[in-house]
C-alpha cells in the first residue's frame, strides 16, 4: 500500500440477506484502482447492531485501506438519555465490527445539543463515553472525531467548538477527520485549516476530501465532485498535500469517475 493511501467511500457491498453485493468493497476498490474503501456496517439511519461480515476474512488478509464510517444519527454528546445511552453502546458494537474487518479506525460525527442546552454538557457526555469504555476495556480501534458542517450546538462545525471538545476528549487519543466540504461549508478558511486543526488536536488522521456545491460559510453538507465544486481544485490538493495523511473521497459519481478523480490526485501529488 501507498505511505499516503486515496480510498473512496462505497456502500456496504452486501445484500438483504448479508451476502456480497457486486463483489463488495474489495471489488469496488478494484475496479477504482482505489488504495482504500469506507464502509458503513449497517444502514447509516438505523440502530440496528452490525453483523458479522461474510468477506471478513479476504478483508482482514487485503493490503486495501479499510475505514469504517459509524451510523449518523449516533449522538453520544446528546441531553437525551434515550438517544445517548443507546448511542454509546451502539458504537462500541461498531468499533467491535470494523476492528473485526480490520479497519484502520472508525469515523463518527461529533454530534451536537440543543439550542437550550450547554455545550460543556456535550462535552462531558462525550467524556464519559470514553471513560465508560475504558472502563470496559476501550474501543477496538481508534474513534476518529469528523468535524461537521452546520448546526448552532454541533460538537465539531467550529474551531473553537472543537478545541473544547479536544479539552475533554483529546487525553483518551481520539482520532481527527477533516472534512474539507464540512470545513468550507462552516466558513474555515481552507488555506489554513489543516494547520488549525493540528494547533488544536495535535493530528490530522484522515482527510475526506470532497468539493461543495454551495458557497463558502452555506452550512450546507452537499458534496460535489472534486473539480466541479465551489471550492478550487487546486486548494483541495493543497489541504490534501499539507494533511500528508490517508484519504478518502465522499464524492459524487460513478466507479470510472473516482478512478479519474484518483489519477488526478495521485499525480497531483
Amino acid at each position: 500500500m501507498t505511505k499516503h493511501p486515496i480510498g473512496v467511500h462505497v456502500g456496504p457491498g452486501l445484500t438483504g440477506d448479508n451476502e456480497l453485493d457486486d463483489g463488495g468493497p474489495l471489488a469496488r476498490a478494484a475496479e477504482m484502482a482505489a488504495d482504500g474503501v469506507q464502509v458503513f456496517l449497517t444502514d447509516p439511519q438505523s440502530y440496528k447492531s452490525p453483523r458479522p461480515r461474510p468477506d471478513a476474512d479476504a478483508l482482514l488478509r487485503s493490503d486495501v485501506m479499510v475505514i469504517v464510517h459509524a451510523p449518523y444519527m449516533l449522538n453520544v454528546a446528546s441531553t437525551n438519555n434515550r438517544i445517548r445511552i443507546p448511542g454509546r453502546k451502539l458504537l462500541a458494537e461498531h468499533a467491535q465490527a470494523a476492528a473485526a474487518i480490520g479497519a484502520r479506525g472508525m469515523v463518527v460525527h461529533g454530534g451536537h445539543v440543543l439550542a437550550e442546552d450547554d455545550p460543556a454538557v456535550g462535552v462531558e457526555n462525550w467524556r464519559k463515553t470514553f471513560t465508560y469504555q475504558a472502563k470496559n476495556g476501550g474501543f477496538a480501534l481508534p474513534l476518529l472525531i469528523e468535524n461537521t458542517a452546520g448546526g448552532g450546538n454541533a460538537m465539531a462545525r467550529d474551531l473553537d467548538a472543537i478545541a473544547r471538545l479536544w479539552d475533554g476528549v483529546g487525553e483518551f487519543g481520539a482520532g481527527c477527520v477533516l472534512d474539507t466540504c464540512h470545513a468550507w461549508a462552516a466558513g474555515w478558511d481552507l488555506t489554513s485549516a489543516v494547520d488549525d486543526l493540528r494547533a488544536i488536536t495535535g493530528r490530522v488522521d484522515l482527510v475526506h476530501l470532497n468539493n461543495s456545491r454551495d458557497p463558502h460559510g452555506s452550512s450546507r453538507d452537499r458534496h460535489a465532485p472534486l473539480a466541479a465544486g465551489e471550492i478550487p481544485l487546486e486548494l483541495l490538493v493543497e489541504v490534501a498535500r499539507s494533511a500528508d495523511c490517508p484519504i478518502v473521497l465522499e464524492t459524487p459519481g460513478d466507479a470510472p469517475g473516482h478512478a479519474e478523480e484518483i489519477a488526478l490526485l495521485r499525480a497531483a501529488l
